[in-house]
């Protein structure tokens, strides 16, 4: 539709610059919507699920690591999705272990498919209960600071009093300033540092 991806997302936001430089590269943006579309589509459509399978984990991969890379606030449901992804791609198996690189051994052909067992299904459903609470809290604790989707949410995280300026000092680096992921969180670390020995010199000289 000739729109930036995410448009609510500000350009000062280190997803922000990323989009922003995404949709100036013309058609190659066009590209991807529609690849993502078709995609879509055949994993709707059983006798082509396999493939859309395989032509989604690679984009969803990406995807995964671009989120990660930048702090987005949509890691958790990011991984999900790659989990979903692996979960379709295992489901066929099957099919899929005869273009793995692994020795493969004399098999009879193909029968139906029988249904889990109420111990497999168990196990299955147990696991996903498992990956999804260790998705929620681990993502919970994976970064001391991040950028928020906002400049309301960065700093909805800095903590009341004296102790707020580091937190602000980065917001302000990423909202006001617009600097790289990279370097604000630089900047962040020796302002955090600067705190510390503020503090024990205030305790020493007490």
């Amino acid at each position: 539709m000739g729109e930036r991806f995410a448009s609510g997302l500000p350009s000062n936001n280190p997803l922000g610059h990323y989009f922003d430089a995404l949709s100036l590269t013309g058609y190659y943006y066009t590209f991807i919507g529609i690849t993502q579309m078709i995609i879509a589509i055949l994993l709707l459509v059983p006798r082509t699920s396999l493939l859309g399978a395989l032509m989604y984990f690679p984009i969803i991969i990406n995807i995964c690591v671009l989120t990660y890379a930048t702090r987005f606030d949509g890691t958790r449901i990011i991984t999900m999705m790659v989990l979903a992804s692996l979960f379709l791609l295992i489901w066929d198996y099957d099919r899929l272990k005869h273009i793995l690189p692994f020795k493969q051994p004399k098999t009879d052909p193909p029968v139906l498919k029988k249904p889990l067992g109420k111990r497999l299904r168990f196990i299955f459903f147990g696991g996903c209960f498992v990956a999804l609470a260790i998705i929620i809290v681990g993502t919970s604790y994976l970064y001391e600071i991040v950028p928020g989707n906002s400049e309301a949410e960065c700093r909805n995280q800095c903590p009341s009093g004296k102790n707020s300026v580091t937190c602000e000092t980065f917001c302000d680096c990423i909202y006001k300033h617009g600097r790289p992921l990279d370097s604000c969180l630089i900047e962040y670390k020796k302002a955090k540092e600067r705190e510390k020995n503020d503090s024990l010199r205030t305790t020493t000289n007490k």
